[in-house]
Formats: C-alpha cells, structure tokens, sequence
C-alpha cells in the first residue's frame, strides 16, 4: 500500500500560513507596547484581526489533522526524537488556540468596550457570559488572561525557536530529507512503505 512521504497541500498551506501569521503577530504584540493613542489602537486591531484569524486557521488545521494522518517519520529517528516531534506538535496545537483564545477573553472582559472589527471589515463578538460579569470578575478575568497570554507568547516564541533548530538539525546534520515534507512546490509523490 502506498504511503505518503509529504504532508498533503491542505497542510502545506496552512501550516506556512498559520506560522507566518503567528511570527508577524508576536511582533505586532511586542510592538503594541511602544505606541500611544490612534497608532496603539490601530495595531491592536490588526493584532486581534491576526490573532483570530489564527485561531481560526488552527481549528481547521487541527481537524485536517485528525482526520488525515501524516507522514511517517523516517525509520531511522530515535525513540526520543519521535516523543520530542508529538509533544511538540500537539504543545503548537494547543498554543495555537489557547493564545488567541485567552486574546478573546481579554476583549470580552476589557472595561474599555472597544468592539473588534476584523481586517476592518468583519464584526466579531464579544465572548457573551464573559461580557456580562461584573467589573471585579471582569478584572479578575483579565488579569489571570492577561498573564496566560504573555506566557503563551512566549512559549510559543520558544517553541517556534525549537522547531525551527529540529528541522535544521534534521535537513543539514540528520540528511534525513525530514523538512522536504513540508515545503512548498516539491512533487508528493508516495513511496511504497517497506
């Protein structure tokens, strides 16, 4: 039975989407903190925008995921490694979501009230039960949200780091064409497994 070496295009095209998205949107977040007044309020927007667009994305992304399985990692790879490649893969899903989702979570408690506009075009809904709590619950919310966020971001900066350094450790020490799997443009044609 053929078996697939490469990722489907599906995957492709949203795994190089959602990262582009995600490295432009640690900047924008780190940027946010330099700007006052319409400038802050502008790239907030676009931050938000890209942040939901994220977690959009990734629900898609995960349920390709579930219902597609990939590529087998090459029979050379230590125990270690194939533990180390799904912990961190599944650690990308759940900060994929979790990050934007507790970004929602900061709108929908904000005592500013500032509605979101997506790509200044599309409305997007506070969380509801969490729009309705009182102002100590709200702050209470925001704050615990707050500090997860920041923590995700850079958790997720660290693991951006790991990953990258794993692939190139694989296409340049390893040469066990591990990254071919995932870019562009190649041919996916299936090997015959065995």
């Amino acid at each position: 039975m053929p078996v697939r070496s490469r990722y489907s295009t599906v995957a492709i095209v949203l795994h190089w989407t959602i990262a582009l998205l995600i490295i432009a949107n640690l900047a924008i977040g780190w940027r946010m903190g330099f700007l006052k007044g319409l400038a802050q309020f502008e790239i907030f927007q676009l931050h938000k925008s890209v942040g939901i667009t994220v977690l959009l994305l990734s629900i898609l992304r995960l349920g390709w995921r579930l219902t597609h399985s990939p590529p087998p990692l090459p029979t050379g790879m230590a125990a270690w490694e194939r533990l180390a490649a799904q912990v961190t893969h599944w650690a990308f899903y759940a900060l994929m979501i979790a990050l934007p989702l507790t970004g929602w979570i900061m709108v929908s408690v904000s005592p500013y009230n500032i509605p979101t506009l997506l790509w200044k075009t599309v409305p997007w809904p506070h969380i509801g039960f969490l729009h309705d709590l009182s102002v100590a619950q709200k702050t209470a919310v925001d704050g615990a949200g707050g500090t997860a966020h920041m923590v995700m971001a850079f958790g997720c900066a660290a693991l951006i780091a790991l990953h990258v350094a794993a692939a190139l450790k694989h296409q340049f020490l390893s040469r066990d064409d591990l990254l071919s799997r995932m870019i562009p443009g190649r041919a996916t044609t299936p090997h015959v497994k065995g």
